[in-house]
């Protein structure tokens, strides 16, 4: 089997000593990066943040040759060096940067003196560039091997930075902008400006998400308070009003005539149907539910009067509710019909149910007022 022989890049004697270290120490960088990246990964998840990836890698050979000729002098031993295992964790908003910071300051042993906030330099063609540096050991509390005992002395970087930043720096770094030969200005105009309307994009995301997360906050102590006629009808309000379970009464009054079970199921379809009856906000179904529960009842008696139903759908009472809306207002066969395609979108079947509801509601005292 023929040797593998390792390449000489006729680097200085200093800077080939740091070299054969990293040579012999490439597996333990190898070990480390994958401790590192469980670690994270189960602390983020553990912490609920959703992150767009999590990266890794150990600095490439020539990479580091190419770093030890270029700064001859500058490093005495491998450990002077901290990005030979670099880590990046990429959020999907800024404010998710901090959180992130945070998480790994808990997680690891920071050398803070080492570690930066590129965030801060607001340099015009920074935007990818600004991510969060921090040069980390990992404690022995998290990992310890005593076969690898170094393993808790290696410092590490680990990178946290937007999907907007990272995806600009990959685009960048593609265009040559970092590498060293002369942009033209006029590229280099409109680099800086696109890289300009970036942050501001990231930003925004990071604006409307948390105005949006507000005001879910809001509905939801607008609903728990009653507060409905201030609660605009739509899916987030909507989804927090099915949490109080509003249908219930009458579902329970409907199921105790033939004392059958009730089949829960999911009654989100119906935001639909109370917006195209010109529904505007919670107040006008819990008007609803207030003014025709009574008649909707009456509805779903007749219809379950000669049947020996013993489980009935949680739909049923505001099926019963919608049909009783929709008569009350005048309307008939069609409109009945267009309610239930509303609702259960066009099929055959909605023409007959909507007859049988028609036919149900006629012997009732409602109609004949």
């Amino acid at each position: 089997m023929e040797q593998v022989t390792n390449k000489d890049y006729g680097l200085p004697p200093k800077e080939t000593l740091i070299l054969e270290e990293y040579r012999e120490q490439r597996i333990v960088f190898e070990k480390l990066l994958r401790i590192v990246k469980r670690i994270l990964r189960e602390s983020i998840q553990e912490n609920k943040i959703y992150i767009n990836a999590i990266e890794g890698r150990v600095k490439a050979e020539d990479s580091l040759a190419g770093k030890l000729e270029r700064k001859s002098g500058k490093y005495n031993s491998l450990s002077d060096l901290t990005d030979i295992l670099g880590v990046r964790v990429i959020t999907f908003y800024s404010d998710e940067v901090d959180k992130i910071a945070a998480l790994v300051g808990r997680t690891f042993t920071i050398d803070w003196e080492n570690s930066i906030d590129k965030r801060k330099m607001h340099e015009i063609h920074s935007f990818g560039y600004n991510s969060l540096h921090y040069i980390c050991k990992l404690p022995k509390e998290k990992y310890f091997d005593p076969n690898y005992p170094q393993l808790n002395e290696i410092r590490f970087e680990v990178q946290m930075r937007t999907a907007l930043q990272h995806v600009w720096s990959v685009l960048d770094h593609d265009t040559g902008y970092k590498s060293g030969f002369e942009v033209p200005r006029e590229y280099l105009r409109n680099l800086n400006r696109l890289a300009g309307m970036l942050e501001l994009v990231d930003e925004q995301f990071c604006l409307i998400r948390s105005g949006i997360n507000d005001y879910r906050r809001q509905v939801q102590s607008l609903v728990s308070s009653g507060s409905f006629d201030e609660i605009e009808l739509n899916g987030d309000s909507f989804s927090n009003y099915l949490e109080l379970r509003p249908f219930d009464a009458l579902n329970k009054r409907i199921a105790s005539i033939n004392q059958a079970e009730i089949h829960e199921t999911s009654l989100s379809r119906f935001l639909s149907v109370f917006v195209s009856f010109g529904f505007k906000t919670l107040g006008d179904i819990d008007r609803l539910i207030k003014r025709d529960s009574e008649d909707a009842y009456q509805l779903a008696a007749f219809q379950l009067a000669n049947t020996d139903l013993d489980i009935i759908n949680s739909s049923l009472g505001v099926i019963s509710l919608c049909a009783v809306h929709v008569l009350k207002q005048g309307g008939g066969m069609l409109e009945l019909t267009r309610f239930l395609e509303d609702l259960n979108g066009a099929s055959a079947n909605n023409k007959h149910r909507a007859e049988g509801l028609l036919r149900v509601a006629q012997n009732l005292s409602f109609m004949k007022k």
